[in-house]
């Protein structure tokens, strides 16, 4: 190990003479994972820049971060490398390709794939490289090594076999579907709900739900309101069921009037037999005044 520690340390004897490297020493190199339910993040600070992070939201694979104290690099594209380690001779390094940097504190996101590619490079050796070339010629470089970093890669899988199944921004709007023409909710319905419950459960302040009941034209107007009503219901029923109360539930029912589809044969019509979900930021329960026990409810035909 020593003998990779002293092989580092002469990593950039072959870079640029005009090459700025931020990176931090192989002695005071940690990495760090924090996380909940919603996000899981790894991350390696660099002495004197910020830090390289991978982040992990519910329901999405990992993207890398480069995070800034300030606007260092400047504007332009960098490249991301996968390097080799100076222990591995005769492997090249991976170029994975351009990234944007921003002005901000958050110089860059990087892809999903991108992001993979890193880690894998992690585990096998590599290290992150940001390089930047300035217009008069400059290069910076900003370095992760991968000094510790199985230990820690375990942790954050432990962090993110703990996340939601999805986020916010893929399960506040959903629908639900009524392919046989009736009122149950079937399997894949409940499936669905029920992710969006759990993450309601997970996040307090996400307590409201909208309820748009809707029908194919098969029936005349009355019947396919009502029909549109009771499906509504049905889904009003599950959340109640599983302890949402009605007094964070808006239901509203409109017949045949916004079909998805034309209405011109079977599947068409079992597209518009649906209900569609909205989920909502609100004050926390105990924060909201009471309100009517029933839901609030409107007809449009």
């Amino acid at each position: 190990m020593r003998q990779r520690y002293l092989a580092l340390l002469s990593v950039f004897a072959s870079l640029p003479a005009m090459a700025l490297t931020f990176q931090t020493r192989l002695e005071s190199i940690e990495w760090t994972v924090e996380g909940d339910k919603f996000e899981c993040r790894l991350t390696q600070p660099v002495t004197d820049f910020g830090s390289g992070q991978f982040v992990r939201r519910a329901g999405e694979q990992a993207i890398f971060r480069l995070n800034a104290y300030n606007a260092m690099m400047g504007g332009g594209s960098a490249t991301l490398l996968a390097a080799a380690a100076p222990w591995q001779p005769g492997r090249g390094d991976i170029n994975l390709g351009t990234v944007r940097i921003g002005s901000g504190n958050v110089l860059f996101n990087s892809s999903q794939a991108q992001a993979g590619r890193l880690i894998s490079g992690l585990i096998d050796g590599r290290s992150p490289v940001v390089r930047h070339s300035s217009g008069d010629g400059r290069v910076s470089e900003v370095r992760l090594l991968p000094v510790r970093f199985n230990k820690a890669f375990a942790d954050y899988q432990g962090c993110v076999a703990k996340l939601l199944p999805q986020n916010f921004d893929q399960v506040k709007q959903s629908q639900v579907g009524f392919p046989g023409g009736g009122i149950d909710l079937d399997g894949p319905a409940k499936a669905r709900l029920q992710v969006m419950l759990e993450y309601m459960k997970a996040d307090p302040t996400v307590n409201r739900i909208e309820l748009d009941g809707h029908s194919d034209n098969s029936g005349n107007r009355l019947t396919n309101r009502d029909l549109s009503r009771r499906r509504a219901l049905a889904v009003m029923e599950f959340f109640k069921a599983n302890g949402i109360q009605e007094s964070q539930i808006t239901l509203r029912f409109h017949g045949e009037r916004y079909p998805l589809a034309p209405n011109t044969s079977n599947i068409n019509r079992a597209k518009n037999r649906r209900v569609a979900i909205r989920l909502e930021r609100g004050a926390p329960a105990e924060q909201v005044a009471p309100q009517a026990t029933k839901p609030t409810a409107s007809a449009t035909s």
